[in-house]
């Protein structure tokens, strides 16, 4: 069964399967590899995009269940709220590993989407589905506040 995606502003013809997890497509298929595995289970958030604007964890959305144009942080027009995010990662030395990030900065920028001015707790509360082995959260929550403000300013 074929199935039309678009992501990254890209059309896709996918032969899978529909109940083929997202994250699968993206990396196997289409050869976006920005997008990691973590767990499999939705637990960790190194897999997360955003669909239709809405952040969601890759692994667990079967690709017959897309509904919408896929957003990763591989997309070469990232939208001001990403590109934001991008340079705070930098700017705060947030990677360590990096492994999360893609997922981290993801989660982040559909936080800001609904909530331009976060809090520490707001912050907190949505990313915490966002695992850092590293132990960067300080740095992430820096990175949120400080993009937060810059897009204030534009």
């Amino acid at each position: 069964m074929t199935t039309t995606l678009i992501v990254n502003g890209t059309r896709h013809e996918i032969d899978l399967p529909p109940d083929v997890p997202l994250l699968w497509v993206l990396r196997d298929e289409i050869g976006l590899t920005g997008t990691k595995f973590g767990c499999g289970v939705a637990a960790c958030g190194a897999c997360t995009v955003h669909i239709d604007g809405v952040a969601q964890r890759s692994c667990q959305v079967a690709l017959g269940d897309v509904n919408g144009p896929v957003t990763t942080i591989d997309t070469s027009r990232p939208e001001p709220a990403l590109a934001a995010l991008q340079a705070a990662w930098v700017d705060h030395q947030v990677a360590q590993c990096g492994y999360c990030q893609s997922g981290q900065i993801m989660q982040a920028a559909d936080l800001l989407a609904t909530t331009p001015y976060p809090t520490d707790a707001q912050i907190d509360e949505a990313m915490q589905g966002n695992l850092c082995r590293c132990g960067t959260y300080p740095r992430i929550r820096a990175a949120i506040h400080d993009a937060a403000t810059k897009l204030g300013e534009a």
